[in-house]
Protein backbone atom coordinates (compact mmCIF):
# COMPACT_ATOMS: atom_id res chain seq x y z
CA UNK A 1 0.00 0.00 0.00
CA UNK A 2 1.63 3.37 -0.85
CA UNK A 3 1.49 5.77 1.80
CA UNK A 4 -0.17 4.86 5.03
CA UNK A 5 1.85 6.26 7.12
CA UNK A 6 1.97 3.14 9.55
CA UNK A 7 -1.79 3.87 9.99
CA UNK A 8 -4.25 0.92 11.06
CA UNK A 9 -6.97 1.21 8.30
CA UNK A 10 -10.87 1.52 9.54
CA UNK A 11 -12.97 -1.20 7.70
CA UNK A 12 -14.21 1.45 4.93
CA UNK A 13 -11.16 1.49 3.44
CA UNK A 14 -9.85 -1.65 2.09
CA UNK A 15 -6.90 -2.96 1.16
CA UNK A 16 -5.16 -1.82 -2.33
CA UNK A 17 -6.38 -4.51 -5.18
CA UNK A 18 -3.10 -5.18 -7.78
CA UNK A 19 -4.90 -2.83 -10.19
CA UNK A 20 -4.73 0.30 -7.82
CA UNK A 21 -2.42 2.62 -5.84
CA UNK A 22 -3.73 3.16 -2.38
CA UNK A 23 -2.48 6.74 -0.45
CA UNK A 24 -3.49 6.95 2.89
CA UNK A 25 -2.77 9.67 5.18
CA UNK A 26 -3.72 11.54 8.32
CA UNK A 27 -3.99 15.29 8.24
CA UNK A 28 -4.24 17.11 11.41
CA UNK A 29 -6.46 19.76 9.73
CA UNK A 30 -10.59 19.57 9.57
CA UNK A 31 -12.48 17.68 7.23
CA UNK A 32 -13.74 20.66 5.80
CA UNK A 33 -10.41 22.55 5.20
CA UNK A 34 -8.91 19.00 3.64
CA UNK A 35 -11.97 18.66 1.10
CA UNK A 36 -11.76 22.54 0.73
CA UNK A 37 -8.44 22.69 -0.28
CA UNK A 38 -8.89 19.67 -2.74
CA UNK A 39 -11.85 20.99 -4.66
CA UNK A 40 -11.27 25.17 -4.74
CA UNK A 41 -8.40 26.15 -7.23
CA UNK A 42 -7.10 29.21 -5.06
CA UNK A 43 -5.92 26.58 -2.93
CA UNK A 44 -4.97 23.26 -5.37
CA UNK A 45 -2.36 26.06 -6.91
CA UNK A 46 -0.35 25.72 -3.45
CA UNK A 47 0.12 22.02 -3.40
CA UNK A 48 -1.40 19.92 -6.17
CA UNK A 49 1.42 17.40 -7.89
CA UNK A 50 4.58 16.21 -6.64
CA UNK A 51 7.76 17.70 -4.85
CA UNK A 52 9.12 20.19 -7.33
CA UNK A 53 5.65 20.61 -9.79
CA UNK A 54 3.15 23.35 -9.84
CA UNK A 55 -0.10 23.69 -11.25
CA UNK A 56 -2.60 25.39 -13.66
CA UNK A 57 -6.35 25.30 -13.36
CA UNK A 58 -8.24 26.61 -16.28
CA UNK A 59 -11.65 25.09 -15.17
CA UNK A 60 -12.97 23.87 -12.40
CA UNK A 61 -16.47 22.73 -11.78
CA UNK A 62 -16.88 20.26 -8.76
CA UNK A 63 -20.41 18.94 -9.31
CA UNK A 64 -21.17 15.73 -10.62
CA UNK A 65 -20.64 15.87 -14.51
CA UNK A 66 -18.76 18.81 -13.87
CA UNK A 67 -14.75 19.14 -15.13
CA UNK A 68 -11.29 19.97 -13.93
CA UNK A 69 -8.86 21.22 -16.54
CA UNK A 70 -5.88 21.75 -15.21
CA UNK A 71 -1.82 21.31 -16.21
CA UNK A 72 0.89 20.14 -14.01
CA UNK A 73 4.51 22.20 -14.19
CA UNK A 74 7.45 19.86 -13.80
CA UNK A 75 10.47 20.98 -12.44
CA UNK A 76 12.32 20.50 -16.22
CA UNK A 77 9.27 23.03 -17.36
CA UNK A 78 7.74 20.36 -19.68
CA UNK A 79 3.60 20.92 -18.87
CA UNK A 80 1.49 18.00 -18.43
CA UNK A 81 -2.19 18.56 -19.36
CA UNK A 82 -4.78 17.11 -17.33
CA UNK A 83 -8.54 16.68 -17.40
CA UNK A 84 -10.91 15.11 -14.05
CA UNK A 85 -14.65 14.41 -14.89
CA UNK A 86 -16.16 14.18 -11.64
CA UNK A 87 -19.14 11.46 -11.17
CA UNK A 88 -19.93 11.89 -7.08
CA UNK A 89 -19.24 14.78 -5.12
CA UNK A 90 -20.48 14.35 -1.13
CA UNK A 91 -19.03 17.43 0.50
CA UNK A 92 -16.92 16.94 2.63
CA UNK A 93 -16.80 13.31 2.41
CA UNK A 94 -16.37 11.89 -0.78
CA UNK A 95 -15.06 12.51 -4.37
CA UNK A 96 -15.29 10.12 -7.64
CA UNK A 97 -13.75 11.13 -10.79
CA UNK A 98 -12.37 10.06 -14.12
CA UNK A 99 -8.50 11.79 -14.61
CA UNK A 100 -7.19 11.19 -17.63
CA UNK A 101 -5.84 13.79 -20.58
CA UNK A 102 -8.04 15.12 -22.92
CA UNK A 103 -11.02 12.56 -23.92
CA UNK A 104 -13.12 10.96 -21.34
CA UNK A 105 -12.71 6.80 -21.19
CA UNK A 106 -9.17 7.24 -22.75
CA UNK A 107 -7.52 3.76 -22.22
CA UNK A 108 -4.50 5.63 -20.22
CA UNK A 109 -7.41 7.21 -17.98
CA UNK A 110 -7.95 5.90 -14.18
CA UNK A 111 -10.67 6.16 -12.01
CA UNK A 112 -9.69 7.72 -8.85
CA UNK A 113 -12.13 7.97 -5.06
CA UNK A 114 -11.41 10.07 -2.25
CA UNK A 115 -12.09 9.55 0.62
CA UNK A 116 -12.58 12.30 3.61
CA UNK A 117 -12.83 10.70 6.83
CA UNK A 118 -13.32 12.67 10.62
CA UNK A 119 -10.75 11.06 12.99
CA UNK A 120 -9.37 11.88 15.71
CA UNK A 121 -6.90 15.20 15.61
CA UNK A 122 -8.15 15.82 11.67
CA UNK A 123 -8.80 13.70 8.67
CA UNK A 124 -7.80 10.82 7.40
CA UNK A 125 -7.85 10.87 3.87
CA UNK A 126 -7.62 7.96 1.24
CA UNK A 127 -6.99 8.28 -2.62
CA UNK A 128 -7.66 5.19 -4.85
CA UNK A 129 -6.21 5.54 -7.93
CA UNK A 130 -7.70 2.24 -10.00
CA UNK A 131 -6.62 1.26 -13.56
CA UNK A 132 -7.48 -0.57 -16.34
CA UNK A 133 -5.40 -3.62 -15.27
CA UNK A 134 -2.61 -4.16 -12.86
CA UNK A 135 -0.02 -4.46 -15.69
CA UNK A 136 -1.28 -0.48 -16.57
CA UNK A 137 -0.92 0.15 -13.02
CA UNK A 138 3.10 -1.23 -12.79
CA UNK A 139 3.61 0.40 -16.23
CA UNK A 140 2.12 3.87 -15.22
CA UNK A 141 4.24 3.74 -11.83
CA UNK A 142 7.64 2.65 -13.68
CA UNK A 143 7.22 5.47 -16.03
CA UNK A 144 6.20 8.60 -13.96
CA UNK A 145 6.57 7.28 -10.19
CA UNK A 146 2.59 7.22 -9.56
CA UNK A 147 3.26 5.64 -6.16
CA UNK A 148 5.95 8.31 -4.88
CA UNK A 149 3.92 11.26 -6.82
CA UNK A 150 0.72 10.62 -4.80
CA UNK A 151 2.85 10.22 -1.47
CA UNK A 152 4.53 13.32 -2.47
CA UNK A 153 1.16 14.94 -3.23
CA UNK A 154 -0.58 14.30 0.02
CA UNK A 155 2.24 15.48 1.97
CA UNK A 156 1.72 18.84 -0.07
CA UNK A 157 -1.50 18.93 0.75
CA UNK A 158 -1.06 18.19 4.21
CA UNK A 159 1.59 20.72 4.98
CA UNK A 160 -0.92 23.32 3.04
CA UNK A 161 -3.99 22.61 5.19
CA UNK A 162 -2.14 21.77 8.42
CA UNK A 163 -0.73 25.42 8.14
CA UNK A 164 -3.68 26.89 7.79
CA UNK A 165 -5.86 25.54 10.33
CA UNK A 166 -7.44 27.52 12.29
CA UNK A 167 -5.89 30.47 10.26
CA UNK A 168 -9.02 30.98 8.03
Amino acid sequence: MAGTNSLALPASIRPEAPDEILTVRRIAAPRALVFEAWTTPEHVAHWFGPDGFTTTTHEMRVAPGGTWRFDMHGPDGTDYPNQVWFSEVVPPERLVYEHGTDTKGAPGNFHVVVTFDEVEGGTLLALRARFPSADVRRRIDEEVKAVEGGRQTVARLAAYVEGRDGAG
